[in-house]
């Protein structure tokens, strides 16, 4: 697997092609993903890592699916896709996540599923809060997690869940050791 300045040149050498092939500006998709040019010009040319909102908005505001903007390809399949343990496109986002993306070669998702990875945070670490189209559910395999929603402080352990507009500002911290959910993110106004 390719370091995670590898993947972030790569994604962003991709990022940078298909706005080009959109005939899009940096700054109208800065404007398009609500954050500053040269936030967006940073992200383009690998200088900045992303969150996977980040990610997530970009592929949007490009038209594309989010497996475009990780592997390079279009997702294919569309009767369904079969993910065995442990399997899925893994890809690291910031230092402390690890994402297995479920179902990254299904294409026209109206979903996003993940098996996310935490690593524990050190006490009173402050991380950025993201915040993304659609809605979002997350649901606790093992671990604990204290996750900033819209400013109030939820934790959840093994078993737990939550559902929530993804517009609100999040942030995830793993408290006593690394935490391990999945999480679905439903695409604004996906129907069936």
């Amino acid at each position: 697997m390719a370091s995670n300045a590898e993947q972030l040149g790569l994604i962003a050498l991709r990022i940078r092609d298909l706005r080009d092939i959109a005939g899009l500006t940096t700054q109208q998709v800065a404007d398009q993903t609500g954050i500053s040019l040269e936030e967006y010009e940073a992200y383009e040319t690998g200088t900045r890592d992303f969150s996977f909102s980040h990610l997530f908005n970009i592929a949007e505001a490009l038209g594309v699916d989010i497996s475009d903007l990780l592997t390079g390809e279009s997702p294919k399949l569309h009767g369904y896709i079969l993910t065995r343990a442990g399997q899925g496109l893994k890809f690291n986002r910031r230092e402390q996540y690890v994402y297995h993306h479920l179902a990254y070669n299904f294409r026209d998702k109206l979903a996003e599923p993940f098996i996310v990875t935490v690593s524990q945070d050190a006490p009173g670490a402050e991380k950025q809060a993201h915040s993304h189209e659609g809605q979002e559910f997350d649901y606790v395999l093992e671990g604990k997690l204290r996750i900033n929603l819209g400013g109030n402080d939820l934790y959840l352990q093994a078993g737990d869940s939550i559902y929530y507009n993804s517009a609100l500002p999040h942030v995830m911290y793993a408290l006593e050791g690394d935490c391990r959910f999945i999480a679905v993110v439903i695409k604004e106004g996906a129907k069936a």
